[in-house]
């Protein structure tokens, strides 16, 4: 094994990547072994100076940290002694290590551990999503079966009319609105906060208080609202496109109630596309809650995100980033999860697979 050594290496490929480099030469062929390689761009923005350097891993799909390769892959190989970059490349290995253990440093404005600012604040996040997710998918399946159903009554009328409301009203202005009626005019529920929460061990939460019950109508809906248009609409589509399937028909032959052709066999063949819609929507409340939490001033990590862009927090910012990528990652995980519950065909076609 020779001396490692820091390298610029552009390959038949045409990719040109930066990596710790130790030139193998023990086999009859020697061969290159590239240690954490990545790839670095400049980039330029409008004709200004090439200032910003975008790095991303090699080979973005793989969990290996080594990798070895010929020399008939490899056009030229330059040794560098460019401080700049060997230092961004260091500091890009550094953070990826201790963001997989989650370090992600200390905030420049509080000087406490990122992880810790998050853990604390991540509770009340994630039981505004998950009321908001609740009451979007709850109505929004309700309404949508109901207006499929009596798609020519009246409130079914004035329920896709009042969805248009939902649609085009942007989320801050849907909640100063009810803020406005329910807060000023009618005293009814608080403006901001989280109200009164309770401590479970490393968990805070308000549901288990009146105050924190009350606390959470305003934000849940304004947050959920847009959700539940969505998935009313789809609900719907969905639904008028089942009962025209000759399968209805045949049940309804049959002579089963009404009831039990809608629900007993519409309704499941309707579900698997909503809940595909449905499961996205949720990474989309978690991502986009920062608008909601800012306007009721709910103390969740977007509002702590929010707070990280004005002074310019960029452990934080990065760490909330990461977080609500892996969000997303998880809840599509859960969604295709539950396609063996919900569609039968895919279970079964699993088990042939496996047999």
């Amino acid at each position: 094994m020779g001396e490692e050594f820091y390298a610029i290496i552009k390959l038949t490929s045409g990719e040109e990547i930066l990596a710790m480099v130790c030139v193998d030469e023990s086999e009859d062929q020697p061969v290159i072994i590239l240690n954490n390689p990545v790839t670095m761009k400049y980039m330029s923005h409008g004709g200004l100076v090439k200032s910003l350097i975008k790095v991303k891993p090699w080979l973005e799909l793989s969990d290996q940290d080594i990798f070895v390769i010929n020399y008939d892959k490899i056009i030229t190989m330059t040794e560098t002694h460019d401080q700049k970059l060997i230092s961004i490349y260091e500091q890009y290995i550094n953070f990826v290590w201790k963001a997989i253990h989650f370090d992600f440093g200390n905030s420049y404005r509080g000087a406490l551990p990122v992880a810790e600012l998050i853990s604390s604040r991540l509770p009340a996040t994630l039981e505004l999503a998950f009321m908001s997710a609740l009451f979007a998918i709850f109505f929004g399946i309700i309404t949508g079966v109901y207006t499929a159903i009596k798609r020519d009554g009246y409130l079914s009328k004035f329920i896709l009319s009042i969805s248009l409301v939902g649609v085009s009203l942007p989320t801050f202005l849907i909640g100063v609105l009810l803020i406005w009626l329910f807060a000023v005019e009618l005293k009814w529920l608080p403006s901001f906060g989280r109200g009164e929460i309770v401590e479970l061990g490393w968990w805070s939460t308000g549901l288990l208080t009146l105050s924190g019950l009350k606390s959470l109508i305003l934000p849940s809906v304004t947050l959920g609202l847009y959700q539940l248009t969505l998935i009313m609409r789809l609900t719907r589509s969905e639904m008028l496109e089942v009962l025209n399937q000759d399968y209805v028909r045949f049940v309804r032959a049959l002579g089963l109630s009404d009831r039990q052709v809608h629900f007993g066999h519409a309704l499941p063949n309707t579900l698997v596309p909503v809940i595909t819609i449905a499961g996205l929507q949720l990474g989309s409340i978690v991502a986009f809650a920062i608008v909601t939490e800012t306007v009721f001033q709910w103390p969740g990590v977007g509002l702590l995100f929010i707070n990280s862009v004005y002074f310019v927090d960029i452990p934080v910012m990065s760490a909330y980033l990461l977080l609500v990528g892996a969000l997303f990652v998880i809840i599509n995980l859960f969604v295709d999860l539950l396609y063996l519950i919900i569609d039968p065909r895919i279970r079964d076609n699993q088990l042939i697979g496996e047999a």
